[in-house]
């Protein structure tokens, strides 16, 4: 990205105040004001982080290019709040000043920026990650874990978080192509299959991986060598999804295949119930058999399994979906009796796999709403609350006590990049904007607003060379093992590490004993404050997917631009869809919606955007037949849809 003179000026003035080490740390990250390096979403929520600067404190934005004074606002608990800040230029760049404290690095606003920098490369990571590509090739005793993924065994479930991506906004990934697919296929369903037929392939191989660092089975019964019984909630995930949008892609016979596994080895694979100690670690984190872990099986996994089995099975003449329905509502009713906030092993000990369970039980209100078993809404509530009790810091970091904020030696990176999508949902069902707020922090954490203000990738050459890289983002990670076990170094997308216990100051400046400077550790001291793992960016993937519940909209007008229901005959509609397709900020892009007309006959209509950037897309359409006709964009939960009667 070019910069503006008066930022190569400032860019001058920060490099003689900050040692800026080769691996991207910065020794004093918390002497400048700190932002979400590459920018924030127009309309949303809007941060910034002047750690020890007294309430009351002005802070002011200027533009780049000019330093021109646009925003000015208050520092209160080292924070600065400026939402109320959405320029019509989204071209432009931004710093924030505070006195006593460094300028931030640029940064941008933008309809859908955050949406449009991350949501490609969070399934190029799935892409670039798996062992061998091609899977007549393919050697799970090569790869460590034996998974699809690198680093991973059979339970990062990669399809069922693939799924619920496109599901949340599939025009824009309609417009990928080429790269893994055929044709038109798009590259994220040419992903999807190919993690199927991975879980197809594999669905019994119980032979040798390269390593582990546990064993798994129930206490007291001979421990498997590999989790093969997580192949079969992926080929559910790919079930549902056929009915709702692989049909153009996945072959009728691969689909009955695919769903004879499931039907004969569902109970077989104990995928009707939830499933306590399953794993058994020998990772000094969490020694010894596990209620709930990472590995094997997390807690909400199965309600995510059977509903999608639910989802499928509704669309077969043989089907049984309210057997799976009664499955799914019985796992989310163990949620609803048992999940324990207070207790670790249901939250942030079981890391990458905690953002699950809020996410079965949202899913559950988003697919089958008039299903879910009575108290779903108020459990996720009651989540909620005790989340929103501990982000009361000025980072929104989720911390584990008062006297501890993060794990000491590793958070691994369950915690942020996974949360905001939990945030999103809860916020989304439960009418919560304070919610939606906090889940962008977590968002801005992510991208550098946290203590280190580093993103959590390490920016090296490799990524920048093959286009992994988020753009605007001036300081990475401090440090990575592109050469560790998952072999990260370049996987576009990657996540690399988050903040440690020690890195976050307590109370003022005056007092801070964190290190700011990571890259001074040794690697192999602080291993999983700096290496990443597939079901990392699993939890970053869903954190971008939920947050289409609050950016894409569906309306549709009458000639008066009104919102309407019920039109007569050969009148005009005029269809309009905000959602984040906008990609080319020069030129109007396209989208499209469904449509089923009163004699349920489905066409595709395209949509325009009405002005380059602006995320608006609009079509005009006159329907002639009377009846009931349904407008939709989206599936399972995520979509929106209207539905408007023509009468006579």
């Amino acid at each position: 990205m070019i910069r503006h003179l008066l930022h190569k000026a400032l860019s001058l003035a920060l490099a003689a105040c900050f040692t800026i080490a080769a691996a991207q740390g910065q020794t004093n990250a918390l002497g400048r004001v700190l932002v979400n390096q590459a920018g924030y979403n127009a309309f949303e929520s809007k941060r910034l982080v002047a750690w020890g600067i007294p309430d009351h404190t002005k802070f002011q934005l200027r533009t780049a290019s000019s330093g021109k004074v646009v925003f000015e606002g208050t520092i209160s608990n080292y924070a600065g709040d400026f939402t109320a800040f959405n320029p019509q230029a989204s071209g432009e760049e931004y710093i924030a000043e505070v006195p006593g404290l460094q300028p931030s690095v640029p940064f941008r606003i933008a309809p859908y920026l955050q949406e449009l920098l991350s949501t490609k490369l969070a399934y190029d990571f799935f892409a670039d990650v798996r062992g061998f590509a091609d899977l007549a090739e393919y050697n799970p005793a090569k790869v460590y874990g034996g998974g699809p993924s690198r680093d991973c065994g059979a339970y990062t479930l990669e399809t069922v978080f693939e799924t619920m991506l496109y599901a949340s906004n599939p025009a824009l990934f309609d417009r990928w192509t080429g790269e893994l697919g055929q044709g038109r296929m798009p590259d994220l369903i040419a992903l999807i299959l190919w993690h199927a037929e991975f879980a197809y392939k594999y669905v019994s191989y119980n032979g040798p991986v390269q390593e582990r660092h546990g064993w798994l089975g129930y206490a007291g019964t001979p421990k498997m060598n590999y989790d093969y019984w997580n192949t079969l909630d992926q080929l559910a995930a790919v079930c549902a999804a056929y009915h709702s949008f692989l049909k153009p892609y996945l072959p009728e016979a691969k689909y009955k295949a695919y769903r004879k596994l499931c039907l004969d080895k569902w109970t077989e694979y104990d995928r009707h119930k939830v499933v306590r100690y399953w794993t058994y670690s020998n990772k000094w984190v969490d020694s010894g058999y596990q209620e709930f872990n990472e590995m094997g099986h997390a807690y909400g996994q199965s309600v995510f399994s059977n509903l999608f089995m639910y989802l499928s099975e509704r669309n077969e003449k043989d089907g049984q979906p309210e057997k799976y329905l009664q499955w799914a509502q019985q796992s989310a009713e163990d949620i609803i009796r048992h999940w324990d906030f207070n207790n670790p092993r249901h939250m942030w000990w079981i890391r990458n796999a905690e953002h699950i369970t809020p996410q079965a039980l949202a899913f559950f209100l988003l697919a089958a709403p008039d299903k879910a078993p009575p108290g779903t809404k108020e459990k996720l509530e009651a989540w909620l609350e005790h989340i929103l009790a501990k982000t009361k810091n000025p980072w929104h970091y989720r911390v584990h006590s008062d006297t501890e904020w993060a794990h000491p030696k590793t958070k691994e990176l369950g915690s942020a990049p996974a949360l905001g999508g939990s945030l999103f949902a809860a916020a989304h069902l439960l009418k919560r904007p304070a919610a939606r707020e906090i889940a962008w922090s977590q968002i801005n954490f992510v991208f550098g607003l946290n203590p280190l203000g580093a993103h959590f990738s390490n920016k090296s050459p490799e990524r920048l060379a093959i286009g992994g890289y988020w753009d605007g983002v001036e300081y990475g990670w401090p440090a990575a093992h592109p050469d560790g076990y998952g072999m990260l170094g370049r996987v576009r997308g990657t996540l690399d590490g988050s903040p440690l216990d020690k890195d976050f100051p307590r109370k003022d400046a005056s007092t801070i004993t964190a290190k700011a400077d990571t890259a001074t550790d040794k690697i192999g001291k602080n291993a999983y404050a700096t290496e990443g793992w597939a079901i990392s960016n699993r939890g970053w993937m869903a954190t971008l997917t939920f947050s289409a519940l609050h950016s894409i909209e569906l309306q549709v007008l009458n000639q008066q631009r009104t919102p309407v229901s019920r039109i007569k005959p050969h009148q005009p509609l005029t269809i309009q869809l905000r959602a984040p397709l906008n990609t080319d900020s020069h030129k109007k892009d396209s989208g499209w919606v469904n449509i089923v007309d009163a004699k349920g006959k489905e066409i595709k209509l395209s949509l325009l955007e009405t002005g380059p950037d602006t995320g608006l897309f609009s079509a005009t359409c006159t329907p002639a037949a009377t009846g009931s006709i349904r407008i939709s964009y989206g599936y399972w939960g995520f979509g929106k849809q209207v539905t408007i009667q023509v009468e006579p």
